[in-house]
C-alpha cells in the first residue's frame, strides 16, 4: 500500500519516526521495522532540504533502519542472560526519550502563551495610606484575652519554675530579695519592650526568679496593655501569646503610665 502524505518539515529523523509510528497508530515497543522504514525512505527521498548537516542526520538514521530491518531477518542474538536482544530496543529508548522532551516543550510553550495573556499593576497607594494604621481599640485588643487562657499561661509558667528547683539545694535555704515594686517592673518592662519590639509573654514570665516577681510581671503587662502601649496577639487557642512594643503616631505620645491604683 503507497502511503500518501503532504511532507513537512521536521525537527530531525527522531521527530520525523516519532509521526510516522503516531500516524500509522502502531505500538512504539513493537515497531512494523520494515513498514516504518520503507515510508522512512519515501520521506528522505522527497526531502527538499540543502544543508549537509540536516539531510546527515536523516542519512544516518535510514542506516539505521536499514541495519534494524536486516537484523529482524537474521536469527535473534541471545545475550549473556540467555534472553533474546530486540535489534530495535535501542531506538525505542531514544524515541521514548525524545518523545518525553518534546512533550515538556510543548507544555513550556503553552505556559508562554498563557503567561502573555497575564498583566501585573505596580501598586499605587500613597506612603500616608499605606503607614495608617488602625487606632487602638483597647476592647476589641482585649476581646479574644480571657482569665481562662492567662490562668492557663501563668500555671504553665509556675510549673516549669518548679521543675527547675533543685530538691537537693532547696533544703539549703534562700537569701530573698526585697520584693520588686510595680513601678520598677513597669519600666523595665517597657525597657525590655523597645529593646526587643516584639518577645513571647510566656518568655518574659520565665525571666522571673520566683512567684512574687511573676506576678508582679504579670500586673505590670496588664496595665500596659491597658494604656495601650503594648499590644497582645495570639494565632491559635491555648498557644503562645506574642507582645508587640506600640510605637507613637506622628505628632502624637503615647499614653502616661499610672500605677497609683495598684498601690
Amino acid at each position: 500500500m503507497e502511503l500518501s502524505y503532504k511532507l513537512e518539515t521536521f525537527e530531525g529523523p527522531l521527530d520525523l519516526l516519532l509521526h510516522l509510528i503516531e500516524k500509522n497508530k502502531v505500538n512504539i515497543y513493537d515497531i512494523p521495522i520494515a513498514e516504518i522504514t520503507d515510508q522512512y525512505l519515501d520521506y528522505v527521498s522527497h526531502m527538499e532540504e540543502r544543508s549537509l548537516d540536516v539531510v546527515s542526520e536523516f542519512l544516518v538514521m535510514a542506516a539505521t533502519l536499514l541495519d534494524i530491518k536486516a537484523r529482524m531477518l537474521l536469527p535473534k542474538e541471545v545475550n549473556e542472560e540467555g534472553e533474546e536482544e530486540d535489534p530495535r530496543a535501542e531506538l525505542v529508548a531514544r524515541l521514548l526519550e525524545y518523545k518525553l522532551y518534546k512533550y515538556m516543550s510543548m507544555e513550556f510553550r503553552d505556559m508562554e502563551v498563557d503567561a502573555d495573556q497575564v498583566l501585573y499593576k505596580t501598586p499605587t497607594i500613597p506612603k500616608e495610606v499605606a503607614k495608617y494604621e488602625q487606632p487602638v481599640d483597647l476592647d476589641k485588643l482585649l476581646g479574644d484575652v480571657t482569665l481562662t487562657k492567662l490562668q492557663s499561661i501563668f500555671a504553665a509558667v509556675m510549673r516549669r519554675q518548679q521543675d527547675k528547683i533543685d530538691p537537693v539545694r532547696s533544703s539549703f535555704g534562700t537569701i530573698k530579695k526585697e520584693p520588686v515594686s510595680l513601678e520598677e517592673k513597669l519600666f523595665s518592662v517597657m525597657e525590655y519592650a523597645k529593646e526587643h519590639k516584639t518577645f513571647s509573654f510566656r518568655g518574659l514570665l520565665e525571666r522571673s526568679r520566683d512567684k512574687t516577681e511573676v506576678v508582679v510581671t504579670f500586673l505590670a503587662l496588664l496595665e500596659l496593655m491597658k494604656v495601650g502601649r503594648i499590644r497582645l496577639t495570639q494565632e491559635k487557642l491555648f498557644d503562645d501569646m506574642q507582645i508587640e512594643a506600640l510605637e507613637p503616631e506622628d505628632g502624637k505620645e503615647l499614653p502616661a503610665i499610672r500605677v497609683e491604683e495598684y498601690g
